[in-house]
């Protein structure tokens, strides 16, 4: 029998050592082990099923390895699914397992079952008692899963919990000290950064990590390895007049007084502009050392004007501004941008300033993740990333084949000259689509552009309803209707991953009539930056053999299109100006090309993150084990008494053993937080001037990594030296020390920031320094503060959550 192309392809993948695979038979024999404890399985009672692994855990704690207990626990899993959900696991939702722990990604179509797929695999190895998580690609999922999973966890006696962004402490210690616990990655690695801050062991919210699964595996340790989770907390600072300098922003003419780049990520004045700002000002030459503040405080408002939307990377709620999630399309809990941006959009908003903060800690999300010593995902677009997954994390790639055939067509491209040409081709389509009764998914960039599409839907008669960061209370009943006859849902990336739109609805008692009707029809209104964040939308669609089909609507105004100069292919034959779209074959193939290139610089930038910030990993796992010494030292530490040991023979006579030993740990620890946010900045500072280094001529990696050892080499003594102060300086009676009189509360309140770290990219002041002679000269001794603080702002806007720019 011939072998076909794809059987080929795959074969000589293996024989160069693909990190694919597709080849199942080392998983059948185990299968096939499980299958035959089905008899035995199915004729045990609920009792004697929950008494058996029970069983199997006693087993594990007394040492049995869990490979002995697998065939067993898999066996009892998939029979209690079937009782508890009505739904029992089918064979490769079982491989899939398998393939899971084994420390491996499944690439499961969405669809298959994912969810149900993972139980085995977390219980097994929550079997160990030392918890196990499950990290899911948004809040919704988590909270959705552990209540959907949690029965099956229950009867095979294991306790599950969830964590939520906004989460008590309490709580959240509660849900880790669960057997399985869901959460997001994001907050799971928060969580870590909080703990880092703890003043006593009571206030630890996480336990030791062991075992993660990693729920959309390419987002989460691809998409999202590059950016850096950092917490902050509340500092005093003082006012530069922030609404006279957004005021004089919003007086400035574009290509006049200031112009952005081609790519609209970066804001530059002219010279014209300069003038009228130092005219307006009236403060001396706007590039002056001593101005400084103020040419940043300009530029976050220009950029807060002009690159900033509000409804696309924002919204205002409350009286506040709420930061929308890029990769979730929901409103982020407590966070903030850096660097002035967020006072900046407060001032364009006309909102109240909330005050800056000094960043506390500091971890990028594949850095966290390595602290898993076991680690295992599954995601239905893991082939395009599989390389990836094999460099960063070591993990290999099995496909798992289909339960059922997928029936789901995925049309071409429609292209239009406009945007506006777009927008009433989506009106029409949708029109003319819904009048069918079939339920149609709209996948938006932005709020906004949900809200206006739903807008001019109402108009043409069309009734719908917008999921999307405003409308997140109602997330739940929206999906649920999603696929109903009739139904129009336009949604953001709230339902792109992870969510399960079943036809006919709720209930599914319409499923006949949608699925005659050809099933969900899922419209694309932009292509994303990755093809595979264009294919999980896809795939809300063709569900376990559902018919349906997908088309995404493009526009070469588009700004993921015009960004690579597509525009150029205008004067293109075929290409009309008019309402109608092409069919050109060019311009097709350009649409492909610009997402490849941008996967392409994703993917530089993350591998340039890993080396430059392994070396400020490695040192914070040094100053966190530190910290953890000092938080659970029993003894005295003993730092006071040799350093200070008149001053600590006075505060002995009046407390004691007891009360000398906490305060003493606690001025080390506020001492060691203070030290490592200062040696946090100053490593964000040096990494930021490495433009001057290239310059120079010198290695920028070997000058980062010869730099920051230095630093971090003098950190203990400074350590030490504070501790030894506060202590000098502070009060202590019998019952201790007035903390908050002292000022030594630690940080009034904690916030996050997830922020793109796109460095090593270039600094516009630096490129307007350069054409200005006069400032040229003490540019290099007088700009680090300026890069610091500037090249922060500088990777947010480069890479920030969404070039879209929906206003047609």
């Amino acid at each position: 029998m011939p072998l076909d192309r794809l059987t080929l392809k795959r074969r000589f993948r293996r024989l160069l050592g693909s990190s694919v695979e597709f080849d199942l038979a080392p998983y059948m024999a185990r299968l096939a082990r499980i299958d035959r404890l089905a008899t035995e399985v199915a004729a045990t009672d609920d009792a004697g099923l929950t008494a058996w692994a029970r069983r199997l855990k006693t087993r594990v704690g007394e040492g049995a390895s869990l490979d002995l207990v697998l065939d067993e626990l898999f066996a009892l899993v998939r029979e209690v699914s079937e009782r508890v959900l009505g739904t029992r696991p089918f064979d490769e939702q079982i491989v899939g397992g398998l393939a899971m722990n084994q420390g491996k990604i499944a690439e499961m179509q969405t669809g298959e079952g994912k969810t149900l797929a993972a139980v085995a695999p977390v219980a097994l190895n929550a079997l160990a008692g030392r918890g196990t998580h499950v990290l899911t690609f948004n809040d919704y999922l988590a909270r959705r899963d552990a209540a959907w999973m949690g029965p099956v966890y229950r009867m095979v006696g294991l306790t599950v919990g969830h964590v939520q962004e906004g989460m008590p402490p309490a709580e959240r210690k509660a849900a880790y000290g669960c057997d399985v616990t869901y959460v997001t990655a994001r907050e799971a690695g928060f969580d870590l950064l909080r703990d880092g801050l703890c003043l006593s062991p009571a206030g630890l919210v996480h336990r030791p990590f062991r075992f993660a699964l990693v729920d959309e595996a390419d987002s989460i340790l691809i998409d999202e390895a590059r950016i850096p989770l950092v917490i902050a907390g509340h500092v005093d600072e003082s006012g530069i007049g922030l609404r006279q300098v957004a005021a004089v922003a919003r007086q400035l003419t574009p290509e006049t007084d200031f112009t952005s780049d081609e790519h609209r990520r970066n804001v530059f004045l002219t010279d014209r502009g300069v003038a009228r700002v130092e005219h307006v000002l009236d403060r001396g030459g706007l590039y002056d050392p001593e101005n400084l503040h103020l040419l940043i405080a300009l530029q976050n408002a220009l950029h807060a004007e002009c690159l900033l939307d509000r409804d696309v990377d924002y919204i205002v709620r409350g009286g506040k501004v709420e930061l929308v999630d890029d990769f979730t399309g929901r409103v982020a809990d407590k966070r903030r941008w850096p660097d002035g941006l967020q006072a900046a959009i407060e001032c364009k908003e006309g909102l109240e300033i909330q005050r800056e903060g000094q960043i506390l800690g500091s971890i990028t999300v594949q850095h966290f993740l390595r602290n898993y010593p076991r680690l295992c995902g599954m995601t239905a677009t893991a082939q395009p990333a599989a390389e990836e997954f094999k460099e960063l994390y070591g993990l290999d790639v099995v496909v798992i084949p289909t339960h059922t055939p997928c029936l789901r067509r995925d049309d071409e491209d429609v292209i239009f000259a406009t945007r506006a040409a777009k927008r009433r081709a989506l009106v029409t389509e949708i029109a003319q689509v819904q009048r069918t009764g079939r339920p149609i998914l709209v996948g938006t960039a932005s709020v906004v552009e949900s809200e206006q599409l739903a807008a001019a839907l109402q108009e043409a008669g069309v009734a719908c309803r917008i999921l999307n960061a405003k409308h997140d209370e109602a997330e739940a009943e929206v999906v649920a209707e999603a696929g109903s006859l009739g139904a129009v849902t336009i949604s953001t990336n709230m339902a792109g991953r992870g969510t399960d739109i079943k036809l006919g609805g709720r209930d599914g008692r319409g499923r006949g009539a949608v699925a005659e009707r050809g099933g969900l029809y899922v419209i694309g209104t932009n292509r994303h930056q990755s093809l595979r964040v264009d294919q999980q939308l896809r795939g809300r669609s063709g569900r376990q053999g559902d018919p349906g089909s997908s088309r995404f609507f493009v526009s070469v105004e588009d700004p993921i299109i015009a960004r690579y100069g597509i525009r150029r292919l205008l004067a293109v034959p075929g290409l009309s100006t008019s309402d109608e779209p092409t069919t050109n074959p060019v311009l097709r193939r350009e649409i492909r090309r610009a997402q490849r290139i941008i996967e392409g610089e994703n993917l530089d930038i993350r591998r340039r993150l890993r080396d430059y910030s392994q070396v400020v990993e490695t040192q914070r796992q040094w100053t966190q084990a530190w910290r953890h010494e000092i938080l659970r030292a029993e003894p005295p530490l003993a730092l006071l008494a040799e350093r200070s040991p008149a001053r600590y023979a006075e505060a002995h006579a009046v407390a004691g053993d007891d009360i000398l030993r906490r305060v003493e740990q606690r001025v080390t620890l506020l001492a060691l937080d203070r030290q490592w946010s200062n040696h946090l900045a100053q490593m964000r500072w040096k990494r930021d001037r490495l433009p001057l280094i290239g310059l120079a001529g010198n290695d920028p990696l070997a000058e980062f990594f010869r730099e920051a050892g230095d630093e971090f080499d003098r950190l203990p003594s400074r350590v030490e030296d504070q501790a030894v102060g506060t202590f000098e300086q502070i009060e202590v009676t019998a019952d201790g020390v007035d903390w908050e009189q002292e000022g030594l509360l630690g940080p009034s309140s904690t916030w996050t920031y997830l922020v793109n770290d796109d460095q090593f990219l270039g600094n516009n002041v630096l490129r307007d320094l350069s054409h200005r002679p006069g400032a040229a000269a003490w540019a290099v001794i007088a700009l680090g503060p300026l890069l610091f603080l500037w090249g922060l702002r500088e990777r947010w806007i480069r890479h920030r959550k969404r070039a879209a720019r929906d206003t047609p």
